[in-house]
């Protein structure tokens, strides 16, 4: 379909919003009419203002006739002068799809690539161009597969699907808002009507009587049944617009393919799945590990922490690359199946070009390192940029934990502390387990239907992995305390805690050794019957007071 019939298609579906509106407006209209006309006055003067109430969010439907600006994402504009190779790389890729290049670039902090355009006049005019770029999918790419998602992004400025999205757009908002606007009366007047029942129940049962059932079904039906209606019509817009973005969505792709070649495409098309769910994973365990302990990584780590992370677990990635996702196809569905796009586009006939610029596509920016800091600044809020920075990632890791153990908070703790009436700590629970009441505590943890029907050593076997795991954390926490265990941080695994033995200790009392002991001592400490002294032994000892350090001798 091309742009002319694309746009004409936009407007009509746009037009049938409005056309709806006046349709329903008429109705209510000459109702009215046949109601004053052949019914009681007082009968047809009440309907005529359930008639305007209705007709009311219509009317405001159609008069909003401006669609909101939709927010720009947060990041980091770059001019010509601070990355001309990425500008130069931009305009050469424009001039072969055969369009005008954006008017400014703006670098993000997500995986994704998008462009826009300010059009006017519902896009018979056109406006200034955004190419939005996020440096976390530069990390990930290498120059071809850039260039691929570059010319996939202006394939769709040459598709002119950018300039169309306005009337598209506005189309979808007035929907929104129509919909959106008939549900809230209906929930009010439902509200309404709920409230005006319980006062009338509850003046009955002040005067002895039983109150009726709150029943609220009617309130608000014709809100509900004109929402229905333009539900009904946004379901058939959105079809039929989203259909028409996964054929462009593919038309882009066909771009890409032929001006960034075929392997370049496709592998581009598999290595953003897999990039999105590396970054989610790396914000998640890296970025934001220090949030709860008020620290940052240092400065410029926030994103530059990410490419590291890629290096070092490429083996992991790779396998995760062999394998596309799987995805639930739907009409509403604004992209095709990852899939999908990855099959049409193997199919197309080889091109000899699999062996073109494999170099980092983070390497096109001046300054990688001044990028990041620079980001950080544009897209963390201020109120996560007051967190103090630690000197590096061993720093913020240590913090980390150490907060997290300090404020650690088990099933077993909170049992211990309802049990006692008293602050949950360690050696409270292993007088508890000496004075036999371990199994009394148990009963206060949260339990399944069958734990609580078990008794004796079922009920035993049935707690006691919740047990289990929590009296090892309390104990991670002590040592935590008393700085007798530091974490190894690594980009390629889970960080791990490392036990460092009592100062008085030989090397071979070290970490290995002590956390298995602390294991066996767990187990036998929930044991029947249970033995705390192994596990008391190992506990490090108490800081000694001032006054007992400053005694004399």
């Amino acid at each position: 379909m091309g742009s002319t019939l694309r746009a004409l298609r936009a407007l009509v579906l746009l037009a049938g919003f409005y056309l709806l509106g006046v349709l329903l407006l008429a109705v209510l209209a000459g109702t009215d009419y046949l109601l004053f006309a052949h019914a009681p006055t007082a009968l047809a003067t009440k309907l005529a203002v359930i008639s305007v109430l209705l007709a009311i969010p219509l009317v405001r439907g159609l008069l909003m006739l401006r669609t909101p600006k939709g927010e720009e994402p947060a990041g980091l504009p770059v001019t010509e002068a601070d990355e001309p190779e990425l500008w130069r790389a931009v305009r050469e890729l424009a001039d072969q799809v055969g369009t005008r290049a954006p008017s400014r670039i703006l670098l993000t902090g997500d995986v994704n690539a998008a462009v826009s355009e300010d059009a006017r006049l519902l896009g018979l005019l056109p406006g200034p161009r955004t190419l939005c770029l996020g440096v976390p999918l530069m990390q990930g790419l290498t120059e071809a597969q850039l260039r691929a998602v570059l010319a996939h992004e202006l394939g769709h400025y040459a598709g002119s699907d950018t300039r169309l999205a306005a009337p598209t757009l506005r189309g979808r908002v007035q929907l929104l808002r129509t919909i959106r606007n008939f549900e809230e009366r209906a929930g009010s007047t439902e509200a309404r009507e709920r409230a005006r029942q319980e006062r009338k129940n509850a003046r009955a049962q002040a005067r002895g009587k039983d109150g009726r059932e709150i029943d609220t079904g009617g309130a608000g039906i014709t809100y509900r049944v004109l929402a229905r209606i333009y539900t009904a019509y946004a379901e058939l817009y959105l079809r039929a617009t989203l259909a028409d973005s996964r054929r462009r969505e593919y038309a882009a792709d066909a771009s890409a393919a032929r001006i960034a070649g075929r392997d370049a495409t496709a592998s581009a098309l598999r290595e953003i799945p897999v990039l999105t769910g590396a970054f989610a994973f790396y914000a998640r365990s890296y970025a934001t590990l220090g949030a709860d302990a008020g620290l940052l990584p240092p400065r410029g780590e926030v994103f530059g922490g990410f490419g590291r992370m890629l290096t070092a677990r490429q083996l992991e990635l790779a396998g995760m690359r062999s394998e596309l996702p799987t995805e639930p196809v739907s009409p509403y569905d604004s992209h095709p199946p990852v899939t999908d796009r990855v099959r049409r586009i193997e199919l197309l006939p080889a091109d000899g070009r699999a062996d073109e610029a494999h170099g980092a596509a983070i390497a096109v920016l001046a300054d990688e390192e001044r990028t990041f800091a620079a980001l950080e600044d544009t897209v963390l809020t201020d109120e996560v940029r007051q967190l103090r920075r630690a000197a590096d990632w061993q720093e913020l890791l240590d913090g980390a934990m150490a907060g997290n153990l300090a404020a650690l908070s088990t099933p077993l703790h909170r049992a211990l502390a309802l049990y006692t009436k008293d602050r949950p700590t360690l050696p409270a629970l292993l007088t508890l387990i000496d004075n036999g009441q371990l199994w009394q505590l148990a009963r206060r943890l949260p339990l399944s239907d069958e734990a609580v029907a078990a008794k004796g050593r079922a009920f035993r076997e049935f707690v006691r992995p919740t047990l289990h795991n929590s009296l090892h954390s309390m104990v991670m926490a002590e040592f935590s305390a008393r700085s007798r265990m530091r974490w190894e941080f690594s980009w390629e695994q889970p960080a791990k805690a490392r036990l460092l033995p009592a100062p008085d200790s030989t090397p071979d009392d070290g970490a290995p050794g002590l956390d298995a002991a602390i294991a066996v001592a767990v187990d036998t400490a929930l044991a029947d019957p249970p033995d705390t002294a192994p596990l008391r032994a190992l506990l490090p000892p108490a800081p000694r007071s001032p006054r007992e350090t400053d005694a004399p001798r």
